[in-house]
């Protein structure tokens, strides 16, 4: 039976996480049906601008995605600090945006007066609100029906789109969250839908490219794309949000991991990343395995074996399945 979701997140171990979804049906998510011949390449374009734009209501951010034909993977930073630190006012104002709210949140953002049991009330549903508002549960719960209600409205259809449970793997250490990135940034030129990172449409890689060639320092996060959680160096960086690699470090990595995984490129492996390897301690056949094979290597749980004794302890786990 699977954990519930509460079992398997600790924003105390991580706040990354790698999160799939499927579609149920045999209609595609997106891409050409070669039974009827119609496509559906437009939906893949509907799923990007939701998920883009729901990091200004969440307290969660994208740290990589990739749309394929009848699935998404997408890596999610959850910034507890922020959720932390909104008002009441701001909780409500970014709930509203999503659902109708209530009678007394209504009044409150009307700067109307509230009476003694109206705060309340409002005082217990700004503490829920704030607990969503940072749960990667409600983040993807709000994304895939809005995608289900557009595609049910397309097909003319209803039911359910998506599978039950979307996937979730915890990434608990640099190595782990590095290697899943490089695997949902790579998923289209596995699926040969692309050539190379940079030209694989729906992808954060490739708008983390178009961000960086307009720009002689793209490793400043000023300079990369703003609806990306930003790359901000090294593990020893003062500033504490942010991926712990360099951008252009990172993409060349997946340039070159790209190169050797499309099955026209194959070749020497080359030594001039090994800095970047090194640093993980991973060697690149290691790396290979892991970029290519990311949600086959681990289940629930991606990480060295220290941070999984820690999670294990931390979520009350006698065994952790890692693969």
């Amino acid at each position: 039976m699977p954990k519930p979701r509460k079992a398997q997140i600790s924003l105390d171990a991580t706040p990354y996480y790698h999160c799939v979804s499927r579609c149920v049906r045999r209609a595609f998510l997106c891409g050409l049906d070669q039974l009827t011949g119609k496509s559906y390449e437009h939906r893949r374009g509907w799923l990007e601008n939701k998920l883009l734009s729901l990091p200004s209501i969440f307290a969660i951010e994208i740290a990589a995605y990739a749309i394929m034909s009848n699935h998404y993977h997408v890596v999610l930073y959850v910034d507890a600090e922020q959720a932390k630190n909104w008002t009441d006012y701001e909780v409500a104002e970014r709930w509203h945006k999503l659902f109708r709210g209530s009678p007394v949140s209504t009044k409150f953002l009307q700067y109307k007066v509230l009476n003694d049991g109206e705060k309340i009330n409002l005082d217990l549903l700004i503490t829920k609100w704030r607990e969503r508002l940072q749960d990667i549960s409600w983040f993807m719960r709000v994304l895939n029906e809005a995608i289900a209600r557009e595609a049910n409205r397309e097909d003319q259809s209803s039911g359910r789109f998506w599978e039950g449970r979307f996937k979730s793997q915890a990434l608990l250490d640099e190595k782990a969250l590095l290697a899943c990135l490089a695997y949902v940034d790579l998923n289209p030129v596995r699926a040969n839908m692309a050539r190379t990172p940079e030209h694989s449409d729906h992808t954060s890689v490739k708008k983390r490219y178009k961000a960086a060639v307009k720009t002689r320092e793209p490793n400043l996060p000023e300079n990369q794309e703003k609806a990306l959680l930003s790359f901000t160096g090294y593990p020893n960086n003062e500033q504490k949000k942010g991926l712990p690699v360099p951008l252009t470090d990172y993409l060349a990595l997946v340039d070159w991991t790209g190169r050797i995984v499309r099955d026209d490129k194959r070749g020497a492996l080359s030594n001039t990343l090994s800095p970047i390897l090194d640093r993980l301690c991973i060697d690149q056949q290691e790396w290979l395995k892991l970029s290519q094979g990311f949600e086959k290597t681990y289940k629930t749980f991606a990480g060295g074996s220290g941070r999984m004794k820690h999670i294990s302890q931390l979520l009350g786990y006698q065994r952790l399945r890692t693969s």
